[in-house]
């Protein structure tokens, strides 16, 4: 059978905590109460889905940062091991500039005008060895566009909202702020719109 694969599309990592905070169970949703990471892989999954023609990547982050999935364009391994996130997989803290680090690392061999990386967290830098905005100002060297994501639950986290908007301004990228599921699906359709996936394809 012919089988259309993509010739062009975004490179597109994500980044998403997966530090202690983020198994809190704070988020209300169709009646239910979830984690706030049960809250992102719902939202997220879905937007892996819509990406089709563009290679996409997961990085996870605790107190240490590693990529869980390097760029592919197989939406449904990126969405499976994104499930499959266990909490003891990271450590506790938040390693922001470590995770921002390396998705440059991950982005630097990639067309430049394709590079983004979407970063989502709960709380603010408390660990890793890479400032937050020098890593930003690095990621701006490389043309790597950051849209940052901070997700608080309704019990609230310390994020720093003033870092995360200033890593998004740098990089010429946007902060998002959400507190519900509803939210979070309304940022992720607006990044549908800001970095829209590419559609070529060619068969074989």
């Amino acid at each position: 059978e012919p089988v259309s694969l993509p010739t062009t599309g975004r490179d597109l990592l994500l980044a998403v905590d997966i530090s202690e905070s983020m198994w809190t169970s704070d988020v209300m949703y169709r009646g239910e109460v979830f984690t706030r990471l049960q809250a992102v892989k719902s939202v997220v999954g879905e937007f892996v889905e819509r990406r089709q023609g563009d290679r996409l990547g997961l990085i996870l982050f605790g107190s240490k940062a590693y990529i869980q999935a390097p760029l592919t364009f197989d939406r449904l391994t990126i969405k499976t091991l994104l499930y499959e996130v266990d909490h003891t997989f990271a450590g506790p803290y938040t390693a922001i500039g470590d995770a921002i680090g390396l998705s440059i690392k991950r982005l630097q061999k990639h067309p430049e005008n394709h590079r983004a990386l979407v970063l989502l967290t709960d709380g603010s830098n408390n660990a890793g060895s890479i400032d937050p905005i020098k890593a930003a100002e690095l990621a701006a060297l490389e043309r790597v566009k950051i849209y940052t994501i901070g997700f608080t639950g309704q019990l609230g986290s310390p994020i720093d909202t003033n870092t995360l908007s200033d890593i998004a301004q740098k990089t010429g990228g946007q902060a998002f702020f959400a507190n519900k599921p509803e939210d979070l699906f309304a940022i992720f359709a607006e990044l549908d719109k800001l970095e829209p996936s590419e559609q070529k394809a060619e068969t074989y």
